[in-house]
């Protein structure tokens, strides 16, 4: 879990950010940053960044994930600190020089780091120009087969770990000199094999609306015998989550689930997941938006037809099932609301926000401010993260300001810029408009109107019931924890007493609660494909073939 920010460090932080545009001190802590032309031949556009760990830090777990070692690893919203900086056509060898005024969390600036001895580590960033359909052109991080994560991107560079002393009142200041030399290599194809098979579709609709090639993927994972019953078509469950090329269910490890997988009494499925990272974050949401782009078509008209076209499947929406969790939970509801005839039924577990009356904890409609309350004689902090004991575990503004460390217009492949990437329009500039301003918190109630017409799943079910409630009937089910550690039950709360209230025709799916439980709280392995099996023999046609293909 993570770890809470010092009450005094919060208070020198928000300081700090109301000062962020003072100039720059004469003198201070510099860091400066390069790379040589054998790491990156060409100018680099992109963002810079210095992490500063004390030696004991550099024991803790890595954070972020991914191959690189040392402080960068260890920075997130509770963790080491780390600075960045936007840098434009920076030559190799030329110098990124990050100074006091470069913003950083949990200490905002590098002037703040308290004298003393410290390891720290440099790395690059490096965005692509995307010339899009819209008439924008952007930069952005291009996924390179990692899944939209700075941190272990192919090309992206770093230095080796450097021990220095710093000390912001030193009379001639302190100068730390850090050389990006070291890339990260690609990584290595997924191999296919008996039972896992990986498809990746050059996305036509996707690379006109960028101006670059963009591509989606699907792992597939394939029910026991399928080679042996030629004749044998097959339901599948469409996994949603967050990027992984690894197999479903973590299938090949020789555990509990292969057990389970290949067991007799198994329904035959293909289980399958999808990648399709954005340029914002490692899933797009698989929804059509102003600044990802249309990515619920890409997902629906190319990479299921890929799919089905090479695997033997039932192609009819009663055998085609949704399933995820958190962001995938969302968009497991996502896909079966914005494509009612296309999917059978949706199994969301813990999904993100689906009534931004509680985007976690904040109302974006009536609260003014996403981080604080401000109350008749104090200001009151709203959390980001809880353990099921109640205890927090972090901070809204916390999380949100180590996203803006990371990159600004919405640039840091964090959660609640994602949120911002999907949810909200475009605005002047070509970037996503802010739901909240970044520093202070403060609500923009146009931007919010705009979320509650296109994604607020909520309002867009309640709004549009007379003629989208009979394509729903039966195919929604909802399973959260009631202390679920992103606050996610209280807006499936409001959910469920919509979808109770409904007459004609009533929705007739569910929404399950578990005492105490937190995120991701819901059905799994052979308990959530025994449900998508009895809701086949409930609502297949007469005729269908409903035990073929359960169990050989």
């Amino acid at each position: 879990m993570k770890r809470l920010v010092p009450l005094s460090l919060a208070v020198i932080l928000f300081a700090a950010v109301s000062a962020l545009a003072a100039t720059p001190p004469a003198k201070g802590v510099h860091v400066r940053i390069s790379f040589p032309a054998a790491a990156h031949a060409e100018p680099v556009t992109g963002r810079v960044y210095v992490a500063i760990a004390r030696e004991n830090d550099a024991a803790t777990s890595r954070r972020g994930g991914g191959g690189v070692a040392g402080p960068i690893q260890q920075a997130d919203s509770t963790g080491v600190p780390l600075f960045g900086a936007n840098v434009e056509t920076l030559k190799p060898g030329a110098i990124a020089d990050l100074d006091g005024t470069a913003f950083g969390h949990p200490v905002a600036s590098l002037n703040d780091i308290p004298k003393g001895e410290y390891l720290v580590q440099a790395f690059v960033n490096v965005y692509t120009k995307f010339v899009r359909a819209d008439g924008h052109t952007v930069w952005l991080h291009m996924d390179q087969g990692e899944g939209q994560n700075w941190r272990r991107s192919p090309g992206n560079m770093f230095s080796t770990p450097k021990k220095v002393t710093i000390d912001p009142a030193a009379p001639k200041g302190t100068i730390i000199d850090l050389v990006c030399d070291q890339v990260i290599p690609p990584i290595p194809a997924q191999a296919d094999t008996d039972s896992v098979k990986h498809i990746r579709v050059k996305s036509d609709i996707l690379s006109a609306w960028w101006g670059q090639p963009m591509y989606v993927a699907a792992t597939v994972l394939l029910p026991k015998d399928y080679d042996k019953h030629p004749d044998v078509r097959y339901p599948v469950n469409y996994s949603q989550g967050h990027f992984s090329s690894r197999p479903p269910g973590g299938f090949g490890s020789g555990g509990a689930f292969d057990k389970m997988w290949l067991a007799e009494d198994m329904p035959r499925f293909l289980y399958v997941t999808f990648q399709h990272p954005s340029p914002y974050y490692d899933d797009s949401y698989a929804v059509n938006s102003e600044n990802n782009g249309p990515y619920g078509d890409a997902i629906t008209q190319e990479l299921v037809a890929a799919v089905e076209a090479k695997f033997r499947v039932i192609r009819e929406p009663w055998a085609r099932k949704l399933s995820g969790g958190s962001t995938g939970g969302w968009e497991a509801l996502a896909l079966q609301i914005f494509h009612p005839d296309l999917f059978g039924g949706a199994w969301a577990s813990c999904p993100d926000s689906v009534d931004f009356r509680y985007h976690q904890i904040v109302n974006i409609y009536d609260d003014d401010n996403a981080y604080f309350r401000n109350m008749a004689w104090t200001r009151v902090e709203r959390p980001n993260t809880r353990r099921p004991d109640g205890n927090i575990s972090s901070m809204m503004k916390d999380e949100n300001w180590f996203e803006l460390v990371q990159g600004d217009r919405s640039r840091s492949g964090g959660q609640w810029d994602i949120w911002e990437a999907t949810y909200g329009p475009v605005g002047p500039d070509g970037y996503p408009k802010r739901i909240w301003d970044k520093k202070t918190g403060a609500i923009d109630k146009a931007v919010a109107a705009y979320w509650k017409e296109h994604f607020d799943l909520r309002a867009i079910v309640e709004k549009n019931w007379t003629t989208l409630g009979p394509k729903l009937v039966g195919k929604l089910h909802i399973f959260v924890g009631d202390e679920d550690t992103y606050y996610l039950n209280d807006a499936v709360g409001l959910m469920e007493k919509f979808l109770e209230s409904t007459r004609t025709p009533y929705y007739d799916g569910s929404v399950t609660y578990q005492r105490g439980a937190p995120h991701c709280w819901g059905p799994r392995d052979k308990e959530l494909f025994d449900l998508m099996t009895r809701d086949i023999e409930r609502h297949a046609p007469a005729g269908a073939d409903i035990t073929g293909w359960r169990y050989k």
